[in-house]
Order: C-alpha cells, then structure tokens, then sequence
C-alpha cells in the first residue's frame, strides 16, 4: 500500500447498515444508449448489479468516435480536440501532446478533498457517466466503456472525496477521481471494502487500465451525474419514507384519540392535489375499523358528543396537506430526474448528424433546483412528526396519558429525550433545507461564472434524508409506547382496547425490537433499532400487509 493510501485504510463508509454492498449476482442492467430508471441506478449504485454493454451501445461509440478521429488532424481548433480548457480553451494543442492533454486534464481535476463519500454514490455516478458514453454522443471509444463496465462489475469503486464540485461543468472533480482510478492511478476500494492502489486493484480484477485518446478525458469528467446519482437514490429513499410518514401519523391520530374524519375522500377531493389525496387514503386505509378511534366516538343519553374537542391539532388534521405536498414535490423531482436520465451531457458533443459542438448542457441547474426543493419538504414533513411527537408527552396536551408517557413520572423521564433528539435533528434539517443552487461562485478565471452546486445540494440533502427516517423513527417509537398506555387494562375502560390493523401490525413490529413501557432503561439502542426497521422497510411492509398496498 503507498504511503497516500495509509489515511484511509481503517475508514470504509460503504453504504448504510440497511443497504448492504453484497452483489445482486442474478440481476443485470443492460446499457443501450437509452435512458436508465430510478431503479436501474439503485440496483447498480446500491446493491451491486451487474451492468451489460449491449452490442448497440458499443456500435454507436464507435461511429461517432470515428467523428473525433477525423477533426484531430484538421488544423482549426476544436475544443476537448486540440485545445485546452476552461479559460485555457484558446490554446492550440499540437498533435503529439494531445494524449498528454487528456491524461493531464484528469489529473489535475481529480482535486477532490475532505471525508470519502459513500460506495452507492461513486457507483451510481459511474454507471450514468457509462451510460452517457454509450449514447455515442460522447465520441469516446467502446473500449472506455467497457472499461467502467468491468470495473463496476468487479465492485472496483474509486475514492472520492466531499469537496471538490461545483456544479458547473457538471461533477468536475468527483469524476476525474472515476477517471483516475480507470487509467491505474489513485486509491480504490476493492471488492471486500480495503483500500487499495488502482493498478493493483485494476491488476487484480483483470482490467487493463486505460490510455486516453484526443476528447476521452473531457468525456469522463464533463456530466451531472454525481448529483443526479444522489438524486435517484433520494427519490427512492423518499418514496418509502413518506409512506412511513403516513403510518407514523396514523399510529400518532389513533394513539392521541384523534380523528379520522377530516381524511375523508369527499373532503379531501375539495382540493385536488394528488399527493394529498395518496395520503389521506393511506391514513383511511391505516385507520379503518379502529376500535381505539371508535372509543371516543360516544354520546350520552340525550345524544350528545361526549368527547367535546371539535378540531384536532394541524400536527394530526393535516397531515394529508404536507405528506401531500412532499408527495407532489417528489413526482416534479422524478419527472427532472427522469429527463436527465435520458440526457447524453458532454462538451462539446457529437451530434447525430456527425457535428461536434460546444454547449451548456452539464450545468446543474435543473438537477440542483430540486435537490433543494427535496430538502425543505423533507425538514418539513419531519417538523410535522416531532410536533405529533411532543403532544404525547405534554399532560395538557395528549389526552389523559402520563408525562412524558414516563412510568413513574418524576422517578423517570419516559420519551422526554427522545423528543430533544427528534427536535434536534429538525434543527438541523431547517438548516439543511437553505438553498444552494443560489450560491454561485464563479470559477476558471470567469470562464465558469455561474455555477450550479448541485454537488452540494445533493450532499445535504443526503443527510436530510437521513434525518427524515430517524424523527420518524422516534414519532414511532413514541406512538407504540402511548397506545400500549391508552389499550392497557385497568385503564377506565372494561375490556382492552385494540388499535386498527393496520397500526397494530406496526405497533406489533415495533414490539419485536423494543420492549413496551416500564421503568427507564437505555433508550439509545431503542431508537436506533426503530430507525433500522424504517430504513429497512420493515414498517412500510407490516402496514401493507395488514391493509393492502400504501399510496
């Protein structure tokens, strides 16, 4: 191992505990030219498919390749051809330093810095740069490709580092470090996880690594995929999570003797907004025949209600309209993230008609915009679930339970520092939901005077995402341990009540990881249990299976 290898030898971020690396070895993405899915990218990115170079991609690189092979004897300039880059663009480059041009360019870009990012993000961009090259749009030779392809497939994964993109000319710098680890220089992660030099990884694996011909480094570095990589993975987490949002608001609405009738459809339906509409069917759904919700639904002798509060909290009454409108908010994500899954981003291109021409193409912007979008519907879905959560340990505020739903309050504390923890992570998210993709700074001597720093809008919003399942986590938590409370006997009803079925397969799930109410014990280990049953999926599942699938 070289010396500049020894710093990151006993730090292997990997992916998180409920997305393993361990290959898909039966699954194959195939890679055409056409655009991937959502869910080519994860299975790839995070649960190590397989990729397939078909013969039709390969066809395609090698007739626009032969474009670029005759512009590199013509004398005019051609930019990524014969010139430099950037605010050096103007400088003609002679034709026996032009392999020079192209290795020197990846190096010097290969200028990232700060902590390793996660496996499934340097996967993800490099399975779309590989599926822009197989466009043909790129000029780059077949032989490129299949050489990110092995490397994919051999789980050879470079280091890259946090900082070092801008958004501009797309992920500048996270890219070279791909680029550099295919040409047999810098540090890689192998198979098992260890840190090792590419050459002797690339060695190791069978692949020889690259030599880069006239436009080939340009090709490799110009792209939005390292924040559209983050992106596919963000929706998919999302999806998942705002439905785990909607069984956490069900199980809070039961538990703190809410109501399900403003989910009503016709009510709802007054205002058409489909992400709302999703919701509120899955907390109809989530809800249905709940004995606990019926409880409070008693009249005296002469007809009157006696349960006399007339509206539930926002934090209970309208979850529909944020679950709803983070909903919405994803499907306008998807539709950016579908658009750009089916773009071919280099500069310059070839056209189909044989042109090479520069353009504005890689600049991030419509990949940055919702990135940030993401991250304030996600501090906000979040804010809505620590506020369900500190109703139930507030005495004036969660209907006859124990404070902080504490066993012998005083003695113990209960919930009451969980909710510290949910609140301190919405702080954080609050904070994470301020813009990036306004903070241009321009670059390259003002050559890159407008930047996009979708790189980092697609960092935070990583963490945000993060954040969002552990809130929900502890709503959750917090949600099993009031209705073990509100169903206990003795508890002024004369037989035990039961949740719905939906929320009671959940609080049943709950139950399997974490004990019920009792005296305090170490609540960390709880909590972190609850958070690995949502990221898992395993809330999502149990609901569905007692209710059907959720919107």
């Amino acid at each position: 191992m070289s010396a500049s290898l020894q710093h990151l030898a006993g730090h292997h971020p990997g992916t998180t505990a409920a997305h393993p690396a361990a290959p898909l070895t039966d699954v194959v993405v195939e890679v055409t030219g056409d655009p991937l899915t959502v869910d080519d990218v994860v299975a790839v990115a995070r649960h190590g498919a397989r990729v397939r170079l078909t013969d039709r991609a390969l066809s395609s690189m090698a007739a626009s390749r032969t474009v670029v092979e005759d512009l590199a004897g013509d004398a005019r300039p051609h930019y990524g051809v014969s010139t430099g880059f950037g605010a050096l663009a103007r400088r003609h480059i002679p034709t026996e330093k032009r392999a020079q041009l192209q290795l020197s360019l990846v190096r010097s870009h290969a200028a990232g810095t700060g902590p390793e990012v996660e496996r499934e993000v340097v996967r993800a961009l490099q399975l779309l740069r590989l599926a822009t090259l197989a466009t043909g749009r790129t000029g780059a030779r077949p032989v490129v490709a299949e050489t990110y392809a092995a490397m994919l497939n051999a789980q050879v994964t470079p280091v890259v580092h946090e900082f070092g993109s801008l958004g501009c000319s797309g992920d500048l710098a996270p890219l070279a470090h791909v680029a550099l680890a295919a040409l047999g220089e810098g540090p890689v992660r192998d198979a098992d996880g260890e840190i090792r030099d590419a050459d002797e990884a690339l060695a190791a694996a069978g692949i020889a690594p690259l030599a880069l011909a006239e436009k080939e480094g340009l090709a490799l570095i110009n792209g939005t995929d390292g924040m559209l990589g983050m992106l596919c993975l963000a929706l998919h987490d999302l999806t998942a999570l705002l439905r785990t949002a909607d069984v956490a608001a069900a199980s809070s609405v039961e538990a703190l003797l809410g109501s399900d009738a403003p989910f009503a459809e016709d009510l709802v339906g007054l205002r058409p907004h489909p992400g709302q509409a999703a919701s509120a069917a899955n907390l109809r759904a989530l809800l249905a025949g709940s004995p606990v919700v019926a409880s409070h639904r008693t009249y005296d002798a002469d007809g009157r209600p006696e349960c006399t509060r007339v509206q539930d909290a926002y934090s209970l009454r309208c979850a529909p309209q944020v679950h709803g409108a983070a909903r919405d908010t994803l499907d306008h994500a998807a539709t950016v993230a579908g658009r750009e899954l089916a773009s071919a981003i280099d500069n310059p291109v070839v056209t189909v008609d044989g042109r090479v021409e520069s353009n504005g193409n890689f600049h991030g912007a419509p990949v940055a915009y919702v990135l940030d979008f993401l991250a304030i519907a996600v501090a906000d879905v979040a804010s809505m679930s620590e506020r369900r959560t500190d109703r139930f340990l507030d005495v004036a505020r969660n209907e006859g339970l124990p404070a902080f739903l504490a066993d012998d309050p005083g003695v113990d504390s209960g919930l009451m520092i969980a909710q510290y923890t949910a609140a301190g992570i919405v702080s954080e998210l609050k904070r994470l939901a301020a813009p990036a993709s306004v903070d241009s700074i321009p670059s390259s001597a003002m050559q890159e005077d407008h930047v996009s720093m979708g790189w980092s809008g697609a960092r935070k919003l990583r963490r945000a995402v993060d954040g969002l399942g552990r809130v929900l986590a502890v709503e959750l938590l917090t949600a099993a341990r009031a209705l073990d409370l509100r169903c206990a006997p003795g508890a002024g009803r004369p037989d035990r009540l039961a949740p719905a079925a939906g929320t009671g397969a959940v609080h049943d799930l709950l139950r399997t990881a974490v004990a019920g109410p009792g005296p305090d014990r170490f609540l960390a280990p709880e909590i972190d249990a609850v958070t690995r049953l949502v990221a898992g999926g395993d809330v999502v599942a149990a609901a569905a299976a007692a209710v059907g699938p959720l919107r």
